[in-house]
């Protein structure tokens, strides 16, 4: 017998249970994680992701510039920089930049119209403009560098007038007897440095137009002689001029040469291996030999 409350059921009959009405969840979003294939394997690769993240930061020696902000554009990226020894850079930053004070890691708002900064300055040559690795605020006075072509010197006044390699901007130094020249690994003297010489200069700012040189290194004078041995990058026949990953140093220089005083111009090619002697005429080297060490289509040997 059923008990009490119970409802019997009909002989042979089957009586299912009664099932309770339950919403149905809510449908989650989900992420798709791209295999390789989808983008090209950079994301298995390195973890950098070739649309939202920016490249990495370019190859080269970086300069240290120092000076005062004279503007920041947040919208553009860029601040300008009122450089010690004279001239105003425009500088980019972006996420690959590191801004510091006082040595901790700050953001751009640190970045302010008449704050002293000191910049490690690069050459970006995706965009051909200055891009800043770092950037110090609120500083010391720290020793700056310069690297470029000399365009005066005033031994009477005590000056010396740089065009800067990176910005083409001319700059503008104090010299004194405790200047110290050096002409490649021997000690110089000023008469060494002389107009259209490639000099580094290491300096420590004075104010905004003027900076006095601690060392003044002379890369280059006119009428030196240089050799250079690695491999073509650049080549042109017809204007008589290549450029040269020099194993050195690893950078590249313009060398003009003139193919009829060249007994291997018909085997020159990208990639080929060359030794030349060139020598510099203050606005450029012009080659003097150009011996060919290795065919381009010649493997390396191990």
């Amino acid at each position: 017998q059923p008990a009490a409350g119970q409802t019997s059921a009909a002989p042979g009959s089957h009586q299912a249970a009664p099932v309770p009405d339950t919403p149905s969840p809510p449908v989650q979003p989900k992420t798709e994680i791209l295999d390789s294939s989808a983008t090209g394997g950079a994301l298995a690769t390195d973890g950098h992701d070739p649309v939202l993240d920016p490249p990495p930061l370019p190859d080269g020696v970086t300069t240290l510039a120092g000076g005062v902000i004279s503007g920041v554009d947040r919208v553009r990226n860029h601040m300008t920089v009122k450089v010690f020894g004279g001239g105003k850079w425009t500088v980019a930053f972006d996420e690959r930049t590191h801004i510091f004070r006082n040595g901790a890691e700050t953001t751009w708002a640190a970045l302010k119209k008449g704050e002293r900064v000191y910049v490690d300055t690069m050459l970006d040559s995706d965009h051909h403009n200055i891009l800043a690795r770092n950037i110090r605020v609120g500083v010391p006075e720290l020793p700056a560098d310069a690297e470029g072509q000399v365009v005066d010197v005033d031994a009477r006044r005590g000056t010396i007038t740089l065009r800067d390699r990176i910005n083409a901007s001319t700059v503008h130094f104090a010299i004194d007897r405790d200047t110290r020249i050096v002409h490649g690994d021997r000690p110089g003297v000023l008469q060494d440095v002389q107009q259209g010489s490639l000099v580094h200069v290491s300096f420590s700012p004075r104010s905004a137009n003027r900076g006095l040189a601690r060392e003044i290194a002379i890369i280059a004078a006119p009428g030196s002689a240089f050799t250079f041995v690695g491999r073509i990058t650049y080549l042109d026949m017809h204007r008589g001029l290549l450029a040269i990953q020099n194993a050195t140093d690893e950078r590249n220089y313009e060398i003009h040469f003139v193919s009829s005083q060249i007994g291997d111009a018909r085997k020159l090619a990208v990639g080929a291996q060359v030794k030349i002697v060139a020598i510099f005429e203050a606005t450029q080297y012009k080659a003097q030999t150009v011996t060919l060490t290795q065919p381009a289509n010649e493997p390396e040997e191990k």
